[in-house]
């Protein structure tokens, strides 16, 4: 699996998973249950994770809706 975006923004993670979906690309959030050690004040990013043969295809998906990825 392949770091597609990082963010703390859980806005940005849902509509990029959405995306992702409706591409029938399969995603994976990580660091989903972060919270409980930071104390919920979001300071630590959660991140979108996409299968190595999907990274190009599901990148230049979320950049055609205008979400920044890197890469």
């Amino acid at each position: 699996m392949k770091e597609l975006l990082r963010t703390n923004d859980p806005t940005v993670i849902a509509y990029a998973s959405a995306l992702l979906e409706g591409e029938e690309i399969g995603s994976f959030q990580m660091d989903v249950h972060m919270s409980v050690l930071e104390g919920s004040i979001g300071i630590l990013p959660r991140r979108l994770m996409v299968r190595d043969g999907d990274l190009h295809r599901a990148r230049r998906v979320l950049r055609d809706n205008d979400i920044d990825v890197d890469g």
